[in-house]
């Protein structure tokens, strides 16, 4: 099956004057991830109200390098450019995204990458107005955090100055950007597909847990699983379910810490499950959690919300901004295994004591999400450049 079957939805033709908006991100689909997530809405919401799209992004996923995908493709109706590329997952060089922008109206670069430098240095040769959503920039691990900040506060401080918009996705990221381009920054949040796993979380409360997204080091999917070994010595029914695709870690590894702590009866991978797929298994849950280091915005915990399975989240700063607007979401400190899984005990408790009309203020928050409120903001962005 095609990318283009998989994620198919109805789409009115655009006409072939509308102005052009070309997406610039390293992956997209059929690649599943959040960043990813967010590109297509963002594309299917601007085709929606008369634009035309199109994704230039790499010609192979990370996870599959020797596999290249079709160098051209329609998703949605968004036309997918894919271009080789060279070098290391964190920083892939692909200069042939330059053959991709003559006919661009505005250029929108996704994430702190070579493609916002290349394109901010190279800007002389495409002249095309150009905006930028951080998603996190590059500091989602501390792994070399000096050099990191070094970079930061040159290449990227000069980059930047190519944007017409630093767009953070968060107000992290607008403090962080703020202080390299204060006059340009802005804060758009991101938007949750609100619809696609709407109200399917178990009715009953169940001491089932999901976690959903990239299987990487930030995740700290191992403190996840250390929690749920710690549940299980008071009551064997907690089962947790990880869903995701494979990252810098892979199914192995994460099999390697279930085997260890004998928990292979209590935790299921589930590796490249499509939407279909990952709904039957929130059918199942209460609880959705994340012992994530780090997170640009938090948008699979909104996506959770809106399936009314009730947060549990690490401490991190995009997640204790969520926890402060809603009161429901619980926060812990999933380095304190202990304390993680009290919270996840007490968020079972608290559907068991309060389950509907918890399930009804997390759904009501959610819907503040939807991508037609937050494609606006985009659109008043694109329309004041295009006609600049």
């Amino acid at each position: 099956m095609s990318a283009a079957e998989l994620y198919s939805h109805d789409v009115e033709p655009v006409a072939a004057t509308a102005p052009l908006i070309v997406h610039v991100i390293r992956q997209f689909l059929p690649n599943r991830g959040g960043l990813e997530d967010v590109v297509a809405n963002l594309a299917r919401q601007t085709l929606k109200r008369g634009y035309r799209v199109r994704v230039v992004t790499l010609d192979s996923l990370f996870t599959a390098r020797d596999k290249k995908l079709p160098s051209r493709e329609t998703i949605d109706g968004i036309d997918v450019v894919r271009i080789p590329w060279s070098g290391s997952t964190r920083y892939p060089l692909a200069p042939e995204v330059f053959r991709h922008l003559g006919d661009a109206d505005l250029i929108h670069v996704h994430a702190i990458d070579f493609f916002f430098d290349a394109l901010a240095w190279g800007r002389l040769l495409h002249r095309k107005p150009m905006v930028v959503t951080t998603h996190g920039g590059f500091f989602h691990t501390t792994k070399f955090a000096a050099i990191k900040k070094v970079w930061f506060q040159t290449i990227t401080r000069v980059s930047a100055m190519a944007y017409k918009r630093v767009i953070g996705c968060s107000m992290s990221d607008l403090a962080q950007f703020e202080k390299i381009a204060p006059s340009r920054s802005i804060v758009i949040e991101n938007g949750a597909d609100i619809g696609k796993f709407a109200d399917r979380a178990s009715r009953a409360p169940k001491r089932r847990i999901v976690t959903i997204g990239r299987f990487s080091v930030n995740k700290r999917l191992d403190r996840l699983i250390d929690a749920v070994a710690a549940l299980r010595v008071f009551n064997p029914d907690w089962h947790l379910d990880i869903a995701g695709v494979e990252s810098d870690l892979t199914r192995q590894d994460l099999m390697a810490q279930i085997d260890r702590l004998k928990l292979n009866d209590a935790v299921t991978i589930h590796v490249g499950a499509d939407n279909d797929a990952v709904g039957r298994i929130i059918a199942d849950a209460s609880i959705f959690a994340s012992a994530s280091s780090y997170e640009g915005f938090g948008l699979v915990a909104l996506e959770a919300m809106s399936a009314g399975l009730l947060p549990v989240l690490n401490t991190n700063e995009a997640y204790r901004t969520l926890g402060e607007r809603h009161k429901d979401i619980l926060l812990a400190d999933f380095a304190d295994t202990a304390a993680a899984a009290l919270a996840l005990e007490t968020a079972f408790e608290r559907l068991q004591t309060q389950g509907p009309a918890v399930r009804a203020a997390l759904l009501s928050d959610a819907s503040a999400y939807s991508w037609d409120v937050v494609a606006e903001r985009y659109i008043g962005v694109y329309k004041e450049l295009i006609a600049g």
